[in-house]
């Protein structure tokens, strides 16, 4: 018999529960959404989170509040929605640092990206490039690994921080052409774009969005990008795989996700919400100016895109020898 009321109760409970989430489903959302932005104001990131909280502000009815928690290359806003209340209210407009590399290059994080998080749907396509100071002596890649063969260790680059994903392309692009570079981390882009801009520096690795200005004017010098094919943006660069070098692919990106536990409904509905203002002329259009490519995928291709990103960025940390650098 006390076996029996165990059971019965137990059913009761969880019928409870799922009452409760099927009520809580049903007219969310009823109060302001939270997009955490793990990045400073103004940043692409940051830009990219407000044009999509404008229009599910638009089309939800509830207001979207962004809010900018940058620092520790992404952990203090990862950590902040990995121990938010799992009920559809507080996301996360991510970067492939704070996802797939932060996890092996430092020793202990307060968040686990495969199980404090769901994902919603990436947002964007940042493409990347290899740019250099136009005083360097180099207008292809080539000839960049020629110099620094002529000059081993000599050759610098900046990156946004260690473990950032700019830290780890040039890694990459070291194991690449077996160059000796000095790695040169800067507290975020614009310091490492500036010291770019001025000479310091010789070379970057960077989303183009944000240097953009700087390559239309001729302060800086595009060699290549770094995607599967020509961008669409900048077509008269060509690609690190046309230039010699097939293995040097990355990819930047952007995506929302929740903390683990959201009810799925309400993460499929905030998918299917954001997806369909993605393909609108307008949001292209932002995107565009922005320098960046809408997406909006299923928060099952964005899991699967999120475990090969981590997988091949674990493999060059491992290369590189940078696991727990920090």
């Amino acid at each position: 018999m006390k076996r029996i009321l165990l059971a019965v109760a137990a059913c009761a409970t969880a019928l409870l529960v799922a009452a409760n989430a099927a009520a809580q489903t049903q007219d969310y959302p009823n109060r302001p959404i939270r997009i955490i932005v793990p990045q400073a104001p103004g940043s692409g990131p940051d830009i990219i989170a407000r044009a999509i909280g404008q229009k599910i502000t638009e089309s939800m009815g509830q207001q979207v509040i962004v809010e900018n928690r940058a620092g520790a290359n992404g952990i203090i806003g990862m950590e902040a929605v990995a121990k938010s209340k799992p009920d559809g209210y507080t996301l996360v407009h991510a970067v492939p640092s704070a996802l797939t590399m932060n996890p092996y290059v430092y020793k202990k994080l307060p968040y686990d990206t495969f199980k404090d998080f769901v994902p919603v749907t990436q947002t964007a396509d940042n493409p990347f490039g290899l740019l250099v100071n136009p005083g360097l002596p180099v207008r292809t890649v080539k000839e960049l690994v020629a110099l620094g063969r002529a000059r081993p260790s000599q050759l610098d680059y900046a990156s946004f921080g260690i473990g950032n994903q700019t830290h780890l392309a040039g890694e990459l692009f070291a194991l690449a052409t077996n160059l000796k570079l000095t790695h040169v981390p800067y507290k975020g882009q614009t310091p490492a774009v500036t010291d770019l801009i001025g000479g310091q520096i010789a070379l970057l690795f960077t989303p183009l969005p944000g240097a953009a200005q700087h390559i239309d004017s001729g302060k800086l010098r595009l060699l290549a990008t770094c995607g599967e094919a020509r961008d669409t943006i900048f077509t008269n660069a060509p690609t690190m795989r046309e230039s010699g070098f097939p293995t040097v692919i990355i990819t930047g990106w952007l995506g929302l996700l929740a903390p683990t536990g959201t009810p799925k409904e309400i993460v499929n509905h905030l998918q299917s919400d954001v997806a369909k203002h993605l393909q609108t002329a307008e949001m292209k259009d932002t995107f565009t100016r922005n320098g960046t490519k809408p997406v909006g995928s299923t928060p099952e291709q964005f899991e699967r895109f999120i475990k090969s990103e981590a997988q091949k960025w674990s493999s060059v940390i491992k290369r590189a020898g940078l696991e727990f650098t920090q």
